[in-house]
């Protein structure tokens, strides 16, 4: 037999295959037929094989011999001629000469269509669960286990969308309210505008109520059942005759802080079940209740010893200032079910509300479930020992999550010299705390109680190189979507909208693309929109929403591809010229993607 000589790092490669395989050598005879033939399973007649390519490689000029238990004799082992090389066939390319380059960018790109097709039919796709009727106001299932698009928001854009599993809420592209749902009226199949005329730009959901902020900063605060709405009390409203005033369609109050400004307005508003909390222009926190039925007291007004017993005379849901927070210039609140988040100018997070979860970032007390004052969350503990400076960028709050995101700068420690590369080098990291029994935490971990922050590492320190600066760039994220107990991050990745606009994205195969967006969570009621039922611990991607046009991109071909969101572009929708990009919002247990201006 003729000796092989291999180079050393042949030589070692064929010493680890033969350690991984040579165990199942051992277990290669399967059986002896009638005619005493030895019989091989596929399997491990390969590995087999492959154990005598190592004992050849490695220099052995002898044969090889090795025994057949069954039958007490030696057989010998001769090596095999070496399998023909394998064809490789190029595939023709997807584009006919019939085609036209935006068909052809059409065919040759899943996110290109994605792109094109939200622009075309904008709306609001829904999932979920359908208890209420919510996701699918004209079907009586259950369920709505994928993206399916609500008929009466066909073509229509809107400023903002809650959903609930019981009901629903939007702000139209004109700033009136649309409700529908069970909760709200079980005889009506469809969006209703409830209160019009106020110019509004955002909606909240408690419990019972509805929370919707004006331009103007008003705060309006009306019960989420029709009948409520019929019956209750209804303010005089003015009309645009001096001196006439008409009674309100509907039930409701304004929610307004005291001790405001003369420019000072409401700019933002965050709600839990129970609670609000209002931030102005001036960057200063007010809380109220927003439940008619239960007041907060769980800490989550952020006002030490306050309780339905010792509140102060007046409206049951009148704000009262986070007089904690006095001197910190506040730019962005948040509010789970039971707990409260604030975030200052200078990249300080504040928490404070229940605690039972750990959703204010610290472990919690086994003496008292909540913390009834704003506290510090220590960020810069997250990162000791890694030269690296953190601040908070944005917060998110639902149901007992809390998640913010950082950037982390790199400084040069003290007594150490580093390179100009590295000092001032910035990554952007997720991070989550709270109830992760489902695995809203998103760290692939199953936990009740999560204290002390976690990173999520599919959501951090992501690089990306970005050509217009010619550099490479963190990839942070641009939103994240809390429902009560699931997630949907969307990416802030560099997209593009321009293929076909100019002359430098005009081939056939410059495409469009938009954000990523990621999932994960509880799963109960199909809300995160995989189709299946099982809850996901880590950031997954789903399918396109369309998934008709998709079949008929493909030729019905089966072809994996991820939904990704058009970002803010101007279209043209019904005639007029708009500015609209795509959204998502997670609600209690269902989901939506809407178009919005």
């Amino acid at each position: 037999m003729t000796s092989i000589r291999w180079s050393p790092r042949a030589y070692a490669s064929a010493r680890h295959v033969c350690r991984s395989n040579s165990l199942q050598t051992r277990d290669s005879i399967r059986r002896r037929s009638t005619s005493g033939q030895i019989h091989l399973s596929k399997v491990n007649f390969w590995s087999f094989r492959t154990f005598l390519g190592c004992v050849f490689g490695v220099g052995t000029a002898a044969t090889i011999w090795y025994q057949a238990p069954q039958l007490g004799l030696l057989r010998t082992a001769h090596a095999e001629a070496p399998p023909a090389p394998t064809e490789v066939r190029i595939e023709n390319t997807r584009r006919g000469k019939s085609l036209s380059k935006e068909k052809n960018r059409d065919s040759i790109s899943s996110q290109h269509l994605q792109v094109k097709r939200s622009w075309e039919n904008p709306g609001v796709y829904a999932w979920g669960s359908n208890v209420g009727r919510v996701v699918a106001p004209d079907s009586d299932e259950q369920f709505v286990k994928s993206p399916r698009r609500i008929p009466f928001f066909d073509g229509v854009l809107l400023r903002d969308i809650k959903l609930d599993k019981n009901f629903g809420a939007a702000i139209s592209a004109n700033g009136d309210l649309l409700q529908w749902g069970a909760g709200y009226a079980v005889e009506v199949k469809g969006p209703t505008v409830t209160l019009g005329g106020k110019n509004l730009k955002s909606v909240m959901l408690s419990r019972d109520r509805v929370l919707a902020l004006a331009n103007d900063g008003r705060v309006y605060s009306l019960p989420v059942s029709k009948a409520e709405q019929e019956r209750g009390p209804k303010a005089l409203e003015s009309s645009w005759i001096p001196y006439l005033n008409f009674e309100a369609a509907v039930s409701y109050s304004t929610i307004q802080p005291p001790g405001m400004g003369w420019t000072e307005k409401v700019s933002s508003i965050s709600s839990g079940l129970e609670h609000l909390v209002l931030l102005t222009s001036a960057g200063r926190i007010f809380t109220a209740a927003s439940c008619s039925e239960v007041f907060p007291s769980r800490g989550q007004l952020g006002i030490p010893g306050l309780t339905w017993d010792r509140r102060p005379a007046g409206a049951f849901d009148q704000p009262h200032e986070v007089s904690t927070l006095k001197g910190f210039e506040i730019v962005s609140i948040a509010a789970g079910d039971y707990h409260s988040l604030a975030l200052d100018k200078e990249g300080r997070l504040f928490s404070f509300g229940d605690n039972s979860s750990g959703q204010l970032g610290f472990d919690p007390s086994g003496e008292i479930s909540f913390v009834d004052a704003p506290s510090l969350v220590n960020i810069a503990g997250l990162y000791k020992g890694s030269s690296l400076s953190p601040i908070v960028t944005a917060i998110s709050a639902g149901g007992a999550n809390s998640f913010f995101t950082t950037d982390a700068t790199k400084v040069s420690p003290f007594g150490e010299k580093l390179s100009g590369n590295i000092v001032g080098h910035v990554t952007a990291d997720t991070w989550a705390c709270g109830q992760g029994i489902t695995g809203t935490l998103g760290t692939g971990r199953w936990r009740h109680v999560q204290g002390t922050p976690a990173k999520i590492k599919a959501l951090s320190g992501l690089f990306e190189f970005d050509e217009s600066s010619n550099q490479v760039v963190p990839i942070r994220l641009r939103s994240l979507s809390v429902g009560s107990n699931h997630v949907s991050a969307t990416m802030d990745n560099v997209t593009q909208v321009q293929a076909g606009t100019k002359a430098s994205t005009d081939s056939a195969n410059d495409t469009n693309w938009g954000a990523d967006v990621l999932w994960w969570g509880g799963n109960e009621s199909y809300q995160l929109g995989t189709g299946k039922r099982n809850n996901v611990a880590l950031p997954a991607y789903i399918a396109p929403l369309d998934t008709a046009a998709e079949m008929a991109r493909t030729g019905n071909r089966r072809e994996e591809h991820r939904f990704q969101i058009t970002p803010k572009h101007e279209v043209k929708v019904g005639g007029k010229t708009v500015k609209m990009e795509q959204r998502v919002e997670c609600g209690r247990m269902v989901s939506a993607v809407y178009s919005g201006v």
